[in-house]
């Protein structure tokens, strides 16, 4: 018997993970009224333009990966979505969410109840929290590029990857980084934005 599978932003996974997904997306739909997740306007394809951008970042890990640090995690994107497929398709992953807001935080905790798996979350800034020797850092939404990579920097292990999706403009954020740090990078398409770009950076260090 065959069993069957779906298909999340290249990424094949079971009819259980799949549905962790569903329920992820009906809990930021619920929460949000109230505490502001995710921008009201996406709402209406939120599968789309949260859930598919996040885990469009989940083949970039190395298959080895220990941990995968998601830094200014907001609503859970990409924290726990990366989580929800880490849990069939990765299990040595661990996945840790900061997010300095505490009602986000609490929105985070009950996500991972709910679906049944113990991502760490740090109620904290991303600053004050000590070095974490992450494999893979990622940051959506949070910050110019110069900043994401001083977290990386502070956070990632000698051999880590930052993963961070960027829209349009990423060419010049590419170049103001360059004026303060040396870093190896690799652009991949967006698989919902054409000209949009996943940056995979490696072999951070100040300029």
């Amino acid at each position: 018997m065959t069993t069957e599978r779906f298909e999340v932003a290249d990424v094949s996974v079971s009819r259980e993970t799949f549905s962790a997904l569903e329920q992820f997306a009906e809990l930021v739909r619920r929460w949000n009224p109230a505490i502001n997740l995710v921008s009201k306007s996406t709402i209406p394809d939120l599968w789309n333009r949260h859930i598919v951008d996040s885990a469009q970042l989940f083949s970039h890990a190395p298959p080895d990966s220990k941990l995968w640090l998601d830094i200014g995690s907001g609503g859970g994107f990409p924290g726990i979505v990366i989580a929800v497929l880490a849990k069939e398709l990765q299990p040595q992953l661990k996945v840790a969410l900061v997010e300095s807001d505490l009602r986000k935080a609490t929105f985070l905790r009950e996500a991972c109840r709910t679906l049944g798996f113990n991502a760490q979350v740090h109620s904290a800034r991303i600053e004050s929290l000590p070095p974490a020797q992450a494999d893979v850092l990622s940051a959506r939404a949070l910050a110019p590029l110069p900043a994401l990579l001083a977290y990386a920097d502070q956070h990632l292990n000698t051999a880590g990857i930052a993963l961070f999706p960027k829209g349009a403009q990423y060419d010049s954020e590419l170049s103001e980084a360059r004026r303060a740090y040396l870093f190896d990078v690799k652009l991949f398409s967006s698989l919902l934005e054409p000209t949009a770009a996943v940056l995979e950076i490696r072999n951070i260090g100040r300029a």
